[in-house]
């Protein structure tokens, strides 16, 4: 999105070194100044085959690349100056992030710490200071989204920038063909369309009717809770007049439109545009008394900052707030919006991420925490334009990222949220109640296949999130205690349990050693992790006493003919003793025999219930010798 987010937000951040400009690179600068990097990119590379390239032209060079996302070819040039004593700090977090999208994130962490060295008081370098780790953390955190291309709605030019309204989607498009090109992308103008979708797929696409579409720039939109006004960012272009700042450039500003007979008409600019700086990607809350927009007016944070400014009921607004450096940095906050239960979404690349662009979140409105979205929502490339509908769970991301069918270069993504519920467990001894420190809590699925697992800390306590709706078995085992397991289901939010373990003696009753029942598929005779954690308290039972002798006899049911119950039991009963034995527990001191279905626990014949035949499929383990 880098190539796109230059005609979205026209900034570019000064990264070049200390080399002046000379009559040599007059041209490429001047491409370079109007933001025409490719043409700018191919004038940098005629002065290197002339040898007229020095360290000035190699950054530019790099940074033409950067700005049109292609990092592959940035690269090699941004290494060449990195060790340069008057490379700017900028340069060197270019150079990092250019690293990072590469997947190189040790040698991008590399640049990380210089970078930090060069700029300590910089926001982007105290946060990656305080957690240089972050990137493993983003990519191995369990997803919260899914993503899927939208079908019938991607073009072979860029789309993006999602607002949904009623049954209606609008969107930015560079796909009408009958615009003049710009020079920038190669790409048409973009303009706003709209559409509808069902299951996935997109249908009535269309350019919106009215006023706003122009031969310039339209793209992000907010519409009102009533549905009667429409907020777009545009060029500065109105009544006819197209605008530039003292330097040529026309920045972007916000505009609205009224919805009168179906089409939006009576364009009116807001009071904060400015000739000099963009206003830009409105957003509204919920109620739409607010609006949350980008700039970046003298006075801001970094690159690009996020803002918001009260509408009064009247129409009129009020004065523009920065939402403060919680939220931005010194590089770039874009595409705010913010859902129905008040969270604000953002993309940064000034936050700690994975890619470019990254996807964040910050409850109540901003004042929260701020948290990256993970994968699959971010990824190497540049990920934005992100909205999620509370109530459906479902939302719209925009990414440049690689493995679209579609040829655009930035297509839109549908998001839908994976229900995720937490599960809070503690612990704890039975006899004492008081909380077992280190014990291990694993999560099992109604196949008892293991999901997770995790040590609990002083407290005993530890905590899980995992997918809503399904049956977990939460077992839970200590050293020198017996397990023990609770069945609960995912079906709200927070689900809590507790555990209690009774010491590994209580498992000797009489002349046996008493576990819970070890499970088997049908006609199967492997052990399971679930038996396989039941058999650790044995096995710790039997290092405990080194003198302890232990039969293991299993049985069957009277399902199946008796000979193959007798062979099943058999194998059951040997994969069981092997199990032990793999655990360093001498072999002459257990023994396994099957008696498939010929010692019934409870004699009922051909009537037997269900239970009363899970009951009889059992293993018991007498001690022999003490």
């Amino acid at each position: 999105m880098k190539k796109l987010y230059t005609i979205v937000f026209l900034l570019v951040a000064s990264t070049t070194l200390t080399f002046a400009q000379n009559k040599d690179t007059k041209t490429a600068d001047k491409h370079f100044d109007r933001f025409e990097y490719v043409k700018a990119a191919e004038e940098y590379q005629k002065l290197i085959r002339k040898g007229k390239a020095d360290d000035y032209v190699y950054t530019r060079l790099a940074d033409s690349y950067f700005l049109i996302n292609d990092t592959k070819k940035a690269e090699p040039f941004y290494k060449r100056v990195s060790t340069r004593k008057n490379v700017s700090s900028e340069t060197i977090y270019n150079y990092a992030q250019t690293l990072k999208a590469n997947g190189k994130f040790s040698e991008s962490n590399a640049m990380m710490d210089k970078f930090s060295q060069m700029s300590p008081n910089d926001s982007r370098a105290i946060e990656y200071k305080r957690n240089p780790n972050y990137i493993p953390q983003i990519l191995e955190g369990k997803p919260r989204y899914q993503t899927k291309i939208v079908v019938g709605l991607n073009s072979s030019n860029s789309d993006f920038g999602v607002h949904k309204a009623g049954n209606k989607i609008f969107f930015s498009s560079a796909r009408n063909t009958e615009r003049k090109t710009y020079g920038r992308t190669q790409e048409p103008f973009l303009d706003i369309y709209e559409a509808t979708i069902a299951n996935g797929t997109a249908s009535n696409i269309q350019a919106v009717s009215g006023d706003v579409n122009t031969k310039y720039h339209e793209g992000i939109v907010a519409i009102t809770p009533d549905g009667k006004r429409m907020y777009f960012d545009r060029n500065d272009y109105y009544n006819g007049k197209y605008k530039k700042n003292e330097e040529g450039i026309s920045q972007l500003n916000i505009y609205y439109a009224e919805l009168i007979d179906g089409q939006w008409r009576d364009v009116q600019p807001v009071p904060f545009n400015n000739t000099e700086y963009s206003v830009g990607h409105p957003t509204l809350s919920p109620n739409g008394n607010t609006m949350y927009f980008v700039s970046d007016m003298p006075g801001g944070q970094g690159d690009s900052d996020i803002y918001k400014v009260s509408i009064n009921p009247d129409g009129t607004f009020g004065q523009p707030e920065n939402l403060g450096s919680k939220i931005n940095t010194e590089g770039k906050e874009v595409f705010p919006f913010i859902a129905q239960n008040g969270t604000l979404y953002f993309s940064s690349d000034g936050h700690l991420g994975i890619g470019g662009l990254d996807v964040f979140s910050s409850a109540n409105a901003g004042a929260g925490e701020v948290k990256n979205l993970g994968t699959p929502i971010n990824s190497t490339s540049d990920d934005f334009a992100f909205s999620i509908d509370d109530a459906s769970q479902e939302g719209f991301v925009s990414s440049n990222r690689d493995g679209s069918k579609e040829g655009g270069s930035d297509n839109i993504y549908m998001v839908s949220e994976i229900c995720v519920s937490t599960i809070n467990t503690i612990v704890k001894d039975a006899d004492t109640n008081q909380p077992i420190s280190g014990a291990t809590v694993a999560l099992y699925d109604a196949n008892q296949n293991r999901l997770t697992s995790k040590m609990t800390g002083a407290d005993g306590r530890t905590s899980f999130e995992i997918e809503c709706d399904q049956t977990i078995t939460v077992q839970a085992s200590a050293n020198k205690y017996d397990s023990n397991a609770e069945k609960i289901s995912t079906s709200e939010e927070t689900v809590s349990t507790e555990i209690l373990l009774r010491p590994i003696d209580d498992l000797i009753v009489d002349d046996q050693v008493v576990l819970k029942p070890i499970l088997f598929d049908f006609d199967k005779h492997n052990i399971k992790p679930q038996a396989a954690l039941e058999l650790d308290n044995l096995v710790q039972l039997m290092k405990k006493y080194p003198e302890m002798i232990i039969k293991v006899e299993s049985h069957t049911d009277i399902q199946g003919r008796p000979e193959y119950n007798m062979g099943l039991s058999n194998r059951r009963a040997q994969s069981t003793v092997q199990y032990v034995i793999s655990k360093g527990i001498d072999s002459a001191r257990i023994s396994g025999e099957g008696f498939g279905e010929s010692r019934p626990a409870i004699d009922c014949g051909l009537n037997c219930t269900e239970e009363e035949h899970q009951k009889n499929r059992r293993s018991e383990f007498i001690i022999v010798k003490r």
